[in-house]
């Protein structure tokens, strides 16, 4: 198998320089694995990498997709293999850098099945797709399999299509026979390195990142993206920053509340993003400047 290097943990801890940092010691290329940066146009609220970071080390899978276009963990898995073995064939080091848990997991160890139990089902799930859409999916799992219908996002089409197949296959619930996604063999090779820190000072930096942002430019890059003709209501726009310039521009909110909301959910969404990587029993953690002492342990996994 191929090894790759993980990069995880919450949101505003430093992932990205820290991975900057291992790519330039090992030769390597990031691979980012964050559901938003995935968008082009929403820079400021993504932190996305910056122009000088993308040219201190090469950078891939961000900065590609429409905000209009939907993408989930299976087309993720998809592209990310594509970039890994062109990687390995360059003989460069794939660190696979960002917070979604979930594209992380998915690119480890697959979403459900690496093979569909009948291709015929499959088949005929994906014409119904492409003749009437997410929606009709959802809604059919949602009327079979409730549980598992809460779990999936209705825009997923993958895993929609996954847990409706097991169910016409096997006639039975995918959420009574499977957890935690149902996530199975290894894929890599990998080496997981966590970033952690004291949450108390984690959260002052993310307050004053969202200040960063502010100052940055963020109500005119939604702004901005609003007159381009991506309207609040889309799933990227949901996202946070942009949700909460959305309330603001709007007149929903005003601009005090608009701001503690917005650093109120991201520190709530690197609780959640703690909580998950918490309970990864294969991570190594060290803190954002430890890159020194993170450096030895990639270099005792690549011997």
């Amino acid at each position: 198998m191929n090894k790759i290097i993980i990069i995880c943990g919450p949101t505003g801890i430093g992932k990205t320089l820290f991975s900057i940092s291992l790519a330039n010691h090992f030769n390597g290329e990031i691979i980012g694995a964050d559901s938003m940066q995935i968008y082009k146009f929403l820079d400021i609220g993504t932190a996305k990498p910056q122009v000088d970071e993308r040219k201190a080390a090469a950078h891939h899978l961000i900065d590609f997709l429409d905000p209009k276009d939907n993408f989930d963990a299976g087309q993720y898995v998809t592209k990310a293999d594509a970039v890994i073995k062109d990687l390995v064939h360059r003989n460069k080091l794939p660190i696979v850098a960002g917070g979604t848990g979930l594209y992380i997991k998915a690119l480890l160890n697959g979403l459900f099945r690496s093979r569909s139990i009948c291709e015929a089902t499959m088949a005929d799930l994906e014409k119904l797709l492409k003749e009437k859409g997410q929606q009709h999916l959802y809604k059919k799992l949602l009327d079979c399999d409730p549980k598992a219908a809460k779990k999936i996002h209705p825009n997923d089409s993958f895993r929609v299509i996954r847990a409706l197949e097991f169910f016409q296959t096997t006639g039975q619930q995918i959420s009574d026979r499977q957890t935690d996604h149902n996530f199975g063999e290894k894929r890599y090779e990998y080496l997981k390195i966590g970033l952690k820190l004291d949450r108390e000072i984690l959260y002052d930096r993310i307050n004053s990142r969202v200040e960063i942002m502010l100052n940055a430019g963020l109500l005119k890059e939604v702004t901005d993206l609003i007159d381009k003709g991506y309207p609040s209501s889309l799933k990227a726009m949901q996202s946070i920053g942009y949700k909460h310039m959305g309330l603001f521009i709007n007149r929903e909110v005003d601009w005090s509340e608009a701001v503690r909301l917005l650093k109120r959910d991201t520190r709530r969404y690197a609780k959640r993003q703690f909580t998950w990587f918490n309970k990864d029993k294969e991570i190594h953690w060290f803190e954002p400047n430890q890159t020194e002492q993170a450096g030895e342990l990639v270099k005792e996994f690549l011997t």
